[in-house]
């Protein structure tokens, strides 16, 4: 029998009982389905993260005070102004290096009032990570070193606290203390969940006077290009550590912090994946538990194919094939409504999903493969039956 005939046969086998073979199907489709939407999911969040280290900037090194991993307590920061000057020594250009002290705040504009991340900082934040300035001027030198009382606010922070009107040159109160406006950054959007437009910089002086610190929280240096990265991060820290003997400081940079989330999230969106397949193997387990049944009901049709001349190969051949329609249409279906419900997902809810290619390819793979799988029983029994005793079944 051509294999043309053998698919033409079994799609008619299909077509004769369709309810049974779109409940058949059923399972393959939700077990696709959720491969291909889980797996959006997971992808999704790993290029969203992705994108908002990379937008923080280029070749940027955090100096922070003690050892970054996971699960450890921050280290309390015995950083300076005066090591701040220091490292700009040792890195040699010191529009390279800004600083940061950051503290939660409350800040009133009139009756209007606000809980936003106050960070203190020097002019050299714009030269190092990426943060426009959309009206008036960022923080300048003599801001610092004056001590002045004036504020860049995030964006989120200038539409709630002045809605419509232009907040270059007004007042804004933080922790009691009046600021004066001067610029207001461009909207930049989240890192590790936190909006960095709800953030108001300041002189870092001035903060340290604020909050009546002389500590800082950490410094950031930014390298002349991907190549200087590693080594001046070892040099940074080894001149800390010569400062302060017995002390640890970390060199954290975008690409280490870009390969350990993305082996965290790489692992999720497998495991993700994993737990989706045991729901496509259990669709397997009912095509196979179904085509059994189809070989009962089919006794006397294979006894009289079998009469007529057909080989066990071409009965084999023929459930087979119909076991394998039956789980690449519900894969091809499954594909379809998961590569909608990932778009409607992305669309229309706060949750990110990225469609991958290898995942659509894995899903109709492993549907396919699986109907190969639980279909070869079913057929090598109806390939087996004897004839004459197929033609006496009842």
């Amino acid at each position: 029998m051509r294999t043309g005939e053998a698919l033409a046969m079994a799609l008619e086998a299909l077509r004769v009982n369709r309810l049974r073979s779109v409940l058949t199907m059923l399972g393959v489709v939700i077990g696709v389905l959720a491969v291909v939407i889980l797996v959006a999911i997971g992808t999704g969040a790993k290029d969203e993260i992705e994108k908002q280290i990379s937008g923080l900037g280029t070749n940027i090194i955090l100096v922070v005070p003690g050892r970054i991993s996971l699960g450890a307590a921050p280290t309390q920061s015995k950083l300076n102004l005066a090591d701040v000057a220091y490292v700009r020594r040792v890195v040699g250009d010191p529009s390279k290096v800004t600083v940061s002290l950051q503290s939660g705040e409350t800040v009133r504009v009139g009756r209007t009032e606000a809980f936003v991340t106050v960070v203190g900082t020097d002019q050299n934040l714009v030269n190092i990570f990426e943060r426009p300035v959309e009206k008036g001027r960022p923080l300048s030198e003599t801001d610092v070193d004056t001590r002045r009382r004036v504020a860049v606010l995030g964006s989120e922070v200038a539409d709630r606290m002045f809605g419509d009107l232009d907040p270059i040159g007004r007042q804004v109160t933080i922790s009691g203390a009046r600021f004066r406006v001067v610029g207001v950054y461009a909207e930049v959007g989240q890192t590790f969940g936190l909006s960095r437009d709800q953030e108001i910089h300041i002189p870092v002086t001035t903060a340290q006077r604020l909050f009546g610190l002389e500590r800082i929280n950490g410094m950031a240096v930014g390298a002349s290009g991907p190549d200087e990265i590693d080594a001046l991060s070892d040099k940074v820290t080894a001149a800390l550590r010569s400062r302060y003997p017995g002390e640890q400081f970390s060199a954290v940079t975008q690409t280490a912090l870009l390969g350990t989330i993305g082996s965290v999230l790489g692992m999720l969106t497998g495991v993700l994946a994993a737990i989706a397949g045991i729901s496509l193997l259990v669709g397997g387990v009912g095509v196979s538990n179904i085509m059994l049944v189809s070989v009962r009901e089919r006794t006397r049709e294979i006894g009289l194919r079998k009469a007529l001349g057909a080989r066990q190969r071409d009965i084999l051949a023929q459930f087979l094939i119909e076991a394998v329609l039956l789980t690449t249409i519900g894969g091809l279906i499954g594909i379809l409504l998961g590569v909608g419900g990932s778009l409607a997902i992305a669309a229309f809810t706060e949750v990110p999903a990225s469609i991958t290619w290898w995942s659509i390819a894995l899903a109709f793979g492993v549907s396919a493969a699986v109907g190969v799988f639980f279909g070869v029983a079913p057929a090598r029994r109806a390939g087996r039956l004897d004839p004459v005793i197929a033609l006496r079944a009842e």
